[in-house]
């Protein structure tokens, strides 16, 4: 599994717009995310700032990601949602979101490890 963080700002004159639309998001997008092997995908809001946090089941990620960017749901969904957001300038190239680098991880412990 993979574990992937991400942020962006959420333009304050699109809040409520933004808000609105991921009080109820498209059943069709959630469909394209969970083909995508995409799983705990959430999103928090912090004042101006979006953090996204998901986790990828998956084999063959880049392939997945190509099928929801091709998704015309969510490409719908997407001229919504994406002037709502002001993407950070190191963003990477072709990407709305900026990644994060995981840093750390707390591991469930073992079942078999005595305490």
């Amino acid at each position: 599994m993979k574990r992937i963080a991400q942020t962006i700002r959420l333009r304050p004159e699109h809040r409520e717009e933004y808000l609105r639309l991921h009080s109820a998001v498209w059943p069709g997008v959630e469909a394209a995310l969970l083909r995508a092997n995409i799983r705990n995908y959430s999103i928090y809001l912090h004042g101006d700032v979006l953090f996204a946090y998901m986790e990828y089941i998956g084999d063959d990620f880049e392939g997945d990601m190509a099928s929801i960017e091709a998704d015309p749901e969510t490409q719908r969904w997407w001229k919504h949602t994406d002037p709502c957001q002001e993407p950070f300038p190191d963003r990477g190239e072709g990407r709305q979101w900026t990644e994060l680098p995981e840093i750390w991880h707390l591991s469930p412990p073992d079942d078999d490890a005595t305490a």
